[in-house]
């Protein structure tokens, strides 16, 4: 009897065959090249102390900008205009103008402060309330407090102060949201200033890790050239310095991530003891989970860039003598 052999039922298993013995060789290689930073402690803690350093700079300031906006966000008050109308105007008259404002697309809220209201609340908070019980009359207008929708650009903030400006039951509108903008435009700047630093920071990570396994690889010169004697090839003699770079990454990419949240755990007594006499309610902004993964895994995308363009240029350059 001939006996047929069925390609199609043999080939998974080889591939399959060929898979474990691929995950095995980097499982064993990655085990072994974090042994040997063990084995030098001191020198790979210093390294990844650095590593660690360089990447908690700009995680820490963008974590600054984000408390400082987090602060700012409860100003939006400070976005609010007054509006304040004519003399003779009467309460109903306002609040039908209150109530046209208000129809508006580009108008979060409108509140009217009716001349009374207003003469009341002054006489509280000033103090001279006897004094201005001797006025024949009140000298204060209806004012409306405008909210703007936070969607408004500056440009349509602008524009919408104008026309409601031009209303003719309007005498002014008063607006004190030029230092918000200056604050905001100040944050825009410090953005662009981490942006620049982290990317600075990022080379600087390259070429410390890249250094590092170019120290390796000239110590390691002998067996890497015994190794290409029986017939390795670059891929082979690169992937532990490869797991070498991977893992300077990903443990200094942690030890970052713990020393910006070490710094923010001491920040959380101080800042809710001042809040406490502001009788407000601040709360620390920390790290998401999709930041403190972004920040691990750049810390291993630099890690592995920088071993694999080191041992591939210094690759071609060792060969059996």
């Amino acid at each position: 009897m001939a006996v047929t052999r069925n390609a199609d039922a043999v080939s998974p298993v080889r591939s399959s065959g060929a898979f474990s013995i691929w995950l095995t060789r980097h499982a064993s290689t990655s085990v072994a090249a974090l042994g040997r930073l063990f084995r030098q402690p001191f020198a790979s803690l210093m390294i990844v102390l650095v590593i660690a350093v360089t990447l908690a700079l700009p995680a820490a300031i963008n974590v600054v900008v984000k408390n400082i906006q987090s602060v700012s966000g409860s100003w939006s008050n400070a976005l609010d205009f007054s509006v304040y109308l004519r003399t003779g105007i009467s309460v109903g008259e306002a609040q039908g103008l209150a109530g046209l404002i208000g129809q508006r697309a580009d108008i979060e809220s409108v509140k009217l402060i009716t001349a009374d209201a207003a003469l009341a609340e002054f006489k509280q908070q000033s103090g001279f309330g006897t004094a201005l019980d001797q006025l024949g009359e009140n000298p204060l207008p209806h004012a409306l407090v405008v909210r703007p929708n936070p969607g408004n650009t500056g440009a349509s903030l602008i524009l919408l102060q104008e026309e409601i400006g031009n209303l003719p039951e309007v005498d002014l509108v008063q607006v004190d949201t030029e230092w918000v903008q200056r604050f905001h435009a100040i944050l825009d700047i410090v953005r662009q200033a981490i942006a620049i630093g982290s990317a600075l920071l990022g080379i600087a990570i390259v070429v410390i890790i890249g250094n590092t396994i170019r120290l390796d690889i000239e110590n390691r010169r002998d067996e890497i050239e015994v190794t290409k004697l029986i017939g390795a090839s670059n891929a082979f003699v690169r992937r532990p310095f490869l797991w070498t770079g991977f893992w300077y990454g990903l443990i200094g990419g942690t030890f970052a991530l713990l020393l910006v949240q070490y710094g923010l755990y001491l920040l959380k007594e101080p800042v809710s003891r001042l809040a406490g006499l502001y009788q407000g309610n601040i709360t620390v902004v920390t790290l998401g989970a999709t930041e403190s993964l972004a920040i691990v895994g750049v810390a291993v995308f630099l890690g592995l860039f920088a071993s694999w363009t080191t041992a591939a240029r210094h690759m071609r350059r060792i060969e059996p003598r």
